[in-house]
């Protein structure tokens, strides 16, 4: 089989962690089969959907890394939908229903006082036509609801294991509203359909509609027309809550230029949450395809840690060699070179702290100097020509000699007048990225 999956977000808002995770499997999925990675927008909410947040979408994935082989928009799709109602309607399997939210809500509290499930009760199957005539004179306009088998449906979850669902348990869904506009279920079954989807691979909050969508596939397509499914748990935060109230936080937009996360730093952690499989920096996403196994899969709810994204981004970058980050601290405004880059990179959780650093090497600098006779001392005994690496033992090795001083005493004092910082890199490594004449100056007090 020639493996072909879809990633398929509503432009109605930015992709989040919990999106991008679906996505990530997707196409992690695809790529470890040799198969196709397909996004499909699903647009067909044309009040709410918007081009700026597909525009952003598409920029996010590519950000990411996750490049789609195909592309395709729900809302130039209308007329196979629409192909597809007729032939429902034809088959008897799409039935119109008159009743009003308020009638059907009705019957749901009286189910529940009766000890019944507040499954609907296909009175609308015994409509006749005089019935059905006279509802539309009343201004009455119907919804369609797909007419389920009652039966058991049972399928291989490539996540869950063996799944099964009675669907005379569930009530009959609603695929055409009463404006005439389409719910999500009857779209993405035409085009999963249309597109050869072999395997749908989302969250376990669909899990209830699968045996309702597997008997669409079927009326549409045939027996045996249906994907393969896996459903991954749903993540949570570290305290086990929903995520929904800081959602907006965690978008890939906002994580990317508010928080300056890595994008695999993101998807290193995605990729492992949930799972047993350590969680750990991956440099890239070919590893993380060859280690994907839904046998590891927990089905308790991932857990998602902000702090554990950031260890793997700070992880990633002090491991990052100075040609895969120069364009990007170009565009930082840092000029400085590969030593300027090894000696900062052990003190960054985010590239752009790197900016902090390199105005230490460039200034402006406000000293810190308590003692100015000890910094004056210090400037006297400050190696002669070039400043290197062994530069600063030599100087400290002096001035202890000269002072007494040592540990604490010795060090910090000439780490504040230099970098006006109580911690920072190490100051063998940043010692020479400073030129001799500015360093002279701050240890004058001079601000340079």
């Amino acid at each position: 089989m020639s493996v072909k999956v879809r990633f398929a977000p509503s432009p109605t808002g930015l992709i989040h962690v919990g999106n991008v995770r679906i996505a990530l499997m997707n196409w992690l999925f695809a790529r470890r089969e040799g198969g196709v990675f397909l996004l499909r927008v699903d647009d067909t909410d044309l009040e709410r959907s918007t081009k700026a947040f597909e525009d952003q979408i598409v920029e996010d994935l590519h950000w990411l890394g996750l490049g789609f082989d195909e592309r395709f928009n729900q809302s130039d799709r209308f007329d196979l939908y629409e192909a597809a109602r007729e032939k429902l309607v034809a088959t008897g399997f799409l039935y119109p229903c008159y009743e009003t939210e308020d009638e059907l809500d009705r019957k749901r509290k009286l189910q529940r006082a009766q000890g019944k499930p507040p499954v609907y009760d296909r009175a609308a199957l015994n409509l006749t036509d005089a019935d059905k005539a006279k509802f539309e004179a009343e201004g009455r306009k119907p919804h369609w609801r797909f007419k389920l088998s009652g039966g058991r449906i049972e399928w291989n979850d490539l996540v869950r294991g063996p799944s099964h669902i009675d669907t005379s348990s569930v009530s009959d869904p609603i695929l055409i509203r009463e404006d005439g506009s389409y719910l999500y279920t009857l779209p993405s079954v035409v085009d999963d359909l249309d597109a050869g989807i072999t395997h749908v691979i989302r969250g376990e909050d669909h899990v209830t509609n699968s045996a309702a969508q597997i008997e669409i596939f079927e009326a549409l397509g045939g027996k045996g027309s249906a994907p393969h499914m896996a459903h991954f748990p749903l993540l949570v935060g570290s305290d086990g809550e929903k995520l929904s109230k800081r959602i907006g936080g965690l978008s890939v937009k906002a994580l990317r230029e508010e928080e300056g996360m890595e994008a695999m730093a993101i998807l290193s952690l995605l990729a492992k949450l949930g799972t047993s499989d350590p969680i750990e920096a991956r440099a890239d996403l070919a590893s993380l395809a060859s280690e994907l196994d839904f046998s590891k899969v927990s089905r308790t709810p991932a857990r998602f840690d902000f702090a554990e994204m950031e260890r793997l981004n700070a992880k990633l970058l002090h491991e990052a060699a100075f040609d895969a980050v120069v364009a990007r601290l170009r565009a930082l405004g840092i000029k400085g070179d590969e030593a300027f880059w090894l000696a900062v990179r052990p003190n960054l959780s985010r590239l752009k702290d790197a900016a902090d650093w390199w105005r230490l090497v460039e200034g402006p600098v406000a000293p810190v100097i308590e003692d100015a006779d000890y910094a004056a001392k210090a400037a006297v005994l400050l190696p002669e020509g070039n400043l290197t690496r062994e530069s600063w033992g030599a100087w400290t090795s002096a001035i202890k000699a000269e002072t007494g001083r040592k540990g604490r005493d010795l060090f910090l004092p000439l780490r504040q007048a230099l970098t006006g910082q109580n911690h920072g890199p190490e100051m063998d490594v940043l010692l020479p990225l400073i030129p001799r004449e500015t360093v002279l100056a701050r240890l004058a007090g001079k601000s340079i």
